[in-house]
């Protein structure tokens, strides 16, 4: 029996080790530009751009070997794992390769800021940035965005997708998270100070009553379902943004 869990395992630590795909660049300032249908991108110290590549053996079509994939942008897969990465000077551009399904995950140097952008109806899948030290910029149409511990500034929409974030501790200015048809959901600490403006013209804002809001009352007459708050959370500091116009926002101490 300890033989045959030797040997099992041992053969999963090979197969994984086959699987796993990576592609490295050098570089850790500028800007990465993704333009990638789903992404994770983790923030590291280090001074290279790693791409790397979950897509299983048993994916691949026998029928292709081979050959590569190309596509009517004209790019070329130059990395092995189904993307294209560029190096345009001060700026590192990804965009995918055919179908461009590949679960690709990117660990990026702390100073690297991010752009990530995905306006295409087919194939989109969640855009999450996790330990990232830098901007982060993203617009996109149907990808739900997820953020963790991330200290910005950070400019977020997404229109049929929702908005969940949990800042860390360092926030930096200016945070805008916008979602159209879905919520916002944002986790931050009690201690956090901001001018802070919440919208939605058909939800609903809801926050912990941890957060002391001092709300400013406006005498102008509030349209109907519109619901918009605006104030000084710890008398003030960095501006934040929170909008949903039609679904909800919800404003809850990070754990």
């Amino acid at each position: 029996m300890k033989k045959f869990i030797f040997t099992t395992i041992v053969a999963l630590i090979a197969t994984t080790a086959a699987f796993a795909q990576d592609y490295k660049i050098a570089k850790s300032s500028g800007k990465l530009i993704i333009n990638l249908p789903g992404v994770l991108v983790e923030g590291y110290d280090g001074n290279e751009i790693i791409f790397s590549s979950s897509k299983m053996k048993s994916e691949d079509d026998e029928r292709a070997k081979g050959l590569r994939p190309i596509s009517g942008s004209g790019l070329e897969d130059n990395t092995g794992i189904g993307i294209n990465v560029t190096d345009k000077g001060g700026n590192i551009e990804v965009n995918p390769v055919g179908k461009g399904d590949n679960k690709i995950k990117i660990k990026v140097p702390k100073g690297v800021a991010i752009s990530y952008s995905f306006n295409k109806v087919m194939n989109h899948s969640v855009a999450s940035f996790k330990n990232v030290e830098s901007e982060i910029e993203v617009s996109a149409l149907y990808n739900d965005v997820e953020l963790e511990n991330t200290t910005g500034p950070l400019t977020v929409k997404s229109v049929y997708g929702s908005v969940e974030v949990k800042l860390g501790q360092n926030i930096k200015g200016p945070v805008s998270l916008i979602s159209v048809y879905k919520h916002v959901d944002v986790a931050m600490p009690v201690t956090t100070k901001a001018n802070l403006k919440m919208n939605t013209s058909w939800g609903e804002i809801l926050a912990s009553a941890d957060f002391k809001i001092d709300i400013e009352k406006s005498g102008d007459m509030v349209k109907y379902s519109d619901n918009n708050i605006k104030g000084k959370l710890n008398g003030g500091g960095i501006d934040m943004t929170l909008t949903s116009n039609y679904g909800k926002v919800y404003l809850r101490k990070s754990n």
